[in-house]
């Protein structure tokens, strides 16, 4: 089948034939992978080692920083627990409180959020008896996400650009102060630990380029690098809501903030008597850009979706596992549960994205526990390879890189909050509307 025809089946297509003929797994985990097709160059990891000694050895050069762990545990044990726990009394008054932590209201759901090992869905029902004040703040983040996987989902790379408003996104620099005590405590958590509540994410992309001017995209990129629930649509949206360029309202950054949030912190800057952020930054009006007609109208909204029902296109020899979808709920791997899971991370993407130890961190942690229930085996190659090398089962991903794959016996449906739709994507208030609920 030409590439063009299952793309274009991915998107439309809702097959209802089951595969059938799927035998158990059986034997050791070297007779599974002497039964995947692996294209060469590919090196297997032994997921069951120490995460740190894997990343120094198999991942050399593949990652920045030095090799550390976020306090935040990997995996779907950790996730459950998390949701198990979860409790958002207060969520509304306190979720963007920074320090002390002890103080914080943020949940700290986002990495598993992220990567679908706790679905929006789950997370919404989850606080259905939370009070009403903290239960809708709470929902409406989780579908400021939704809106975020929407809207990437639809304009693809373009969100790497200004979206709506004219804005320095391109020029290059550093836009953190570190001699500042407060942009230096939150690098450091975002180093260290590889997670931020959202208000401090606000702070570093207005400092950077609402503050020093310097080129969002650069910024955007160096947070991505770090964060343990990095993802790009999250990550380049929120960017470009907070220096103007999605709203045309630049988010600005001062002292009064960081006192309120952080109280204390300033006392002991070297800089409190010549704070840098004293006062709010000037306010601009950016220049609007020539409306994109994506952001109106989605001419194909299944393509964007994908398959709402599964693509069964072929008898599948491997579930093939992908960073948006890491948890026992993927769509794909309970649709097969008695077949191999394989993982391959991105050795080309690796090397250019250069992620933190932090973040590879956290899928070894995620993939090892994974490894307790099911028969999995781990590369470092190329996924696009060996999906064409085997009869994968996989769950769509909505992502531009999605698209690389053109050879898959089936193809399940991403476990959308909302299923994306064809109107308006301009601005979360008018999309949330759109929904019609």
């Amino acid at each position: 089948m030409p590439p063009a025809d299952l793309a274009q089946l991915v998107a439309h297509r809702s097959c209802k034939a089951g595969v059938t003929g799927s035998s158990p797994v059986v034997g050791s985990l070297r007779k599974l992978v002497s039964q995947l097709r692996v294209v060469k160059p590919v090196k297997q990891i032994d997921i069951s080692r120490n995460p740190l000694d894997l990343i120094e050895k198999e991942f050399a050069g593949l990652y920045s920083g030095e090799p550390g762990l976020s306090s935040i545990p990997g995996g779907q044990s950790a996730a459950d627990k998390a949701l198990e726990d979860l409790g958002i009394s207060g969520y509304a008054a306190n979720r963007s409180e920074v320090l002390p932590k002890s103080a914080r209201g943020a949940t700290v759901l986002s990495p598993y959020i992220r990567h679908n090992l706790i679905t929006l869905k789950q997370a919404f029902d989850a606080v259905s008896k939370a009070p009403f004040k903290d239960r809708e703040k709470f929902r409406d983040e989780l579908y400021w996400q939704e809106y975020a996987r929407h809207l990437y989902a639809r304009v693809g790379t373009e969100l790497f650009q200004n979206l709506r408003f004219k804005v320095d996104w391109q020029s290059e620099g550093d836009g953190w102060n570190r001699e500042m005590a407060c942009v230096d405590e939150v690098v450091e958590e975002l180093e260290q630990d590889g997670w931020l509540v959202n208000q401090t994410r606000m702070w570093l992309a207005s400092h950077w380029t609402v503050r020093n001017g310097v080129g969002w995209l650069s910024g955007q990129e160096r947070m991505h690098r770090e964060l343990i629930d990095g993802s790009r649509a999250a990550n380049l949206l929120g960017w470009q809501w907070t220096v103007g360029a999605g709203t045309g309202k630049p988010y600005g950054f001062a002292r009064w903030q960081v006192e309120k949030r952080a109280p204390g912190i300033c006392s002991g800057c070297k800089l409190k008597n010549a704070c840098p952020i004293q006062e709010f930054p000037a306010e601009t009006q950016p220049r609007q850009l020539e409306p994109n007609p994506l952001l109106n109208r989605d001419p194909d909204p299944r393509r964007t979706a994908g398959p709402l029902t599964p693509v069964k296109l072929r008898d599948p020899n491997v579930v093939l596992l992908t960073i948006d979808s890491l948890g026992d709920a993927d769509p794909a791997l309970t649709a097969n549960p008695k077949l191999p899971v394989a993982f391959v991370f991105n050795e080309k993407a690796l090397g250019k994205l250069q992620l933190s130890s932090r973040r590879i961190g956290f899928y070894l942690q995620t993939l090892a526990d994974l490894a307790q229930r099911k028969e999995l085996s781990v590369f470092i190659g190329d996924p696009v390879a060996f999906a064409n090398s085997n009869e994968v089962a996989v769950t769509y991903a909505p992502v531009p890189s999605f698209r690389k794959f053109q050879k898959l016996a089936q193809v399940h449906p991403y476990p959308w909050l909302a299923i994306p739709q064809a109107g308006t994507v301009r601005s979360f208030t008018a999309w949330r509307k759109g929904l019609g609920g």
